[in-house]
C-alpha cells in the first residue's frame, strides 16, 4: 500500500476551513476521512470546509448526539444509488460493540460513500485499506497542524 504525507499549518479557523474546502474539491469516487486531534483541535471546522468543497450548501454541525450525518451529494450512480456523504461523530461512544450497532461498518464498507469520521481512534480496528487519515495538533493561538496521510 503506497504512503503519501502533507503537513499544513493554519493560522485560524477560515484557513482550517480553506483547507478543508480544497480537499473535498479534490476528492475523487468514494472514501473514508478518518479524523484524530484532541477536543477543539479543528476537526469539525475542517469537515465544514470539507462539505463546501462536496458542494453541501447546508450547515455543517457535529453530529456529537446523534452519531451519524448524511447528506446527499446529488449525484446517482448507475445501479448503485445516490452518493451520500456521511459525517460521524465518535465522540460520544465508548467501544467497537458501541460503534458496530450503528451501522457504521456498512458504511464505510459502501466505496460510493464520502465518510468523515472525527475520533476515528474509536473504531480504528474498523479502518482499514484505502483512507486518509487526517491529524489535527493545536499550536497555541488559533494556530493548528494538519498532518493528512493518504494511503492507496
Amino acid at each position: 500500500m503506497n504512503k503519501t504525507e502533507e503537513i499544513f499549518i493554519t493560522e485560524n479557523s477560515e484557513g482550517t476551513k480553506r483547507l478543508g474546502e480544497e480537499f473535498g474539491k479534490n476528492l475523487t469516487g468514494g472514501g473514508i476521512i478518518a479524523l484524530y486531534g484532541n477536543l477543539g483541535g479543528g476537526k469539525t471546522t475542517f469537515v465544514q470546509g470539507l462539505a463546501l468543497g462536496l458542494g453541501i450548501e447546508k450547515r455543517i454541525i457535529s453530529p456529537t448526539f446523534i452519531i451519524v450525518r448524511t447528506y446527499d451529494l446529488g449525484l446517482k450512480i448507475k445501479d448503485q444509488g445516490p452518493k451520500l456523504f456521511y459525517h460521524i461523530d465518535l465522540y460520544r461512544t465508548g467501544n467497537t460493540k458501541d460503534i458496530e450497532g450503528l451501522g457504521i461498518k456498512e458504511i464505510i464498507e459502501n466505496p460510493n460513500n464520502i465518510v468523515a469520521i472525527e475520533w476515528a481512534e474509536k473504531m480504528e480496528e474498523l479502518l482499514s485499506g484505502k483512507r486518509t487519515n487526517i491529524f489535527f495538533k493545536y499550536l497555541g493561538d488559533n494556530r493548528r497542524e494538519i498532518k493528512i496521510i493518504r494511503y492507496e
